[in-house]
């Protein structure tokens, strides 16, 4: 088993950053692909950014550009810095984490561990 728990998250003008952080604790060695989701009120969970444990990262188009993934192996800690922020990047972000390898493309069916989320507020 795998825990999950984010932080970081707040209320933002458009144009600022944020920094997620997920703590990750429990059996870490098994986790092979790490990411963040996000969901929208009324809208499905998509993906943002996953990180492999080779160091192959890969984006969603949407946040390209602006968001970066990263990892901190020694205090299996994952983080999002997100930066140019929009009204639409408002969410609920999750942090996910499995035992496959990460696609270049990515469901919240693939992830077996989550977080419990953290808020991100974009005002316009």
């Amino acid at each position: 088993q795998v825990q999950l728990v984010e932080s970081g998250g707040g209320s933002v003008q458009a144009g600022g950053s944020l920094r997620l952080s997920c703590a990750a604790s429990g059996y870490t060695a098994s986790s092979r692909c790490m990411g963040w989701f996000r969901q929208a009120p009324d809208e499905e969970r998509e993906w943002v950014a996953v990180i492999d444990s080779d160091g192959t990262i890969h984006y969603a188009d949407s946040v390209k550009g602006r968001f970066t993934i990263s990892k901190d192996n020694a205090k299996n800690t994952l983080y999002l810095q997100m930066n140019s922020l929009k009204p639409e990047d408002t969410a609920m972000y999750n942090c996910a984490a499995d035992t496959s390898p990460c696609g270049v493309s990515n469901s919240e069916l693939d992830f077996g561990f989550w977080g419990h989320g953290t808020q991100v507020t974009v005002s316009s």
